[in-house]
């Protein structure tokens, strides 16, 4: 079997925050790699760092030690062309419709406009959301905003895909129907996933691999690899036995932080 192709990197990484005269570790010492088409979640406690390291990731914060590699490039500044990033809130643009929500970052890459409309439609068709090209997002549910975000980000078709918390605000039917979609989609592209989730149960049915974090400063308690064939029927899975054990043994890592003193 050839061996995996890294893309991202993350060497000794740590990042403090100043609140005036008082510094707040968010994240020390987290080291780890992410192989090229695969999905890896990162899970943890609240305020462990799980969004920083993926800002990290995006080159949307500074490391204050340590360095973040794609293809063995160092990130800083701006998010790298080959990187797309959804965002917890669906940040879709109350004053274009669907179509052109979906369309802007083709825009702005200047794309033409023949080419432009093909990929608009090909996703809008991919989502479920035929039918709404002409709506605006306040006439949508939250679940099919998020779609309308997502498909922003996936029409430029990036190599690597950053996702924080993008279905936590959702409800439990309407995440795990976008579950199903996301996999689909993940299963015919391929993108590089960096997924971050409070939700361990979302995280095993989505994610090749899992980062567990500590609590704040954040650490690498474990990195567990996720043995569920794939592809993965979002609902079936959940009732089977080898799902019940991926739970059972990372509930125990994560239950240990989540019971520590604070």
């Amino acid at each position: 079997m050839p061996a995996r192709r890294t893309r991202i990197v993350l060497r000794d990484l740590a990042k403090t925050f100043r609140d005036g005269n008082r510094a707040v570790a968010a994240v020390e010492d987290v080291s780890f790699e992410i192989f090229d088409r695969e999905f890896v979640a990162i899970v943890g406690p609240s305020g462990c760092g799980k969004s920083t390291i993926l800002n990290m990731l995006g080159g949307l914060v500074t490391p204050s030690a340590g360095r973040v590699e794609i293809d063995d490039v160092g990130v800083t500044g701006a998010v790298p062309a080959k990187v797309g990033y959804v965002f917890q809130k669906d940040t879709v643009l109350p004053w274009r419709t669907v179509a052109r929500n979906i369309a802007v970052g083709l825009e702005y890459r200047g794309v033409p406009r023949p080419e432009r409309e093909r990929r608009v439609r090909d996703a809008i068709a991919l989502a479920g959301l035929g039918g709404f090209e002409e709506a605006f997002p306040a006439t949508l549910s939250g679940g099919m905003r998020q779609r309308v975000a997502l498909m922003r980000t996936l029409v430029v078709e990036p190599e690597i895909l950053l996702m924080d918390e993008p279905f936590g605000a959702l409800d439990t039917h309407t995440k795990i129907n976008l579950h199903a979609e996301l996999l689909a989609l993940w299963q015919a592209r391929h993108p590089t996933v960096v997924f971050v989730t409070h939700d361990l149960s979302e995280a095993i049915t989505l994610a090749d691999r899992i980062v567990v974090m500590t609590r704040r400063p954040g650490r690498v308690k474990l990195v567990h690899e996720v043995k569920l064939a794939r592809p993965r029927d979002v609902i079936k899975l959940r009732e089977t036995d080898e799902y019940g054990h991926e739970y059972g043994r990372l509930w125990h890592v994560l239950g240990e932080e989540l019971a520590a003193p604070a």
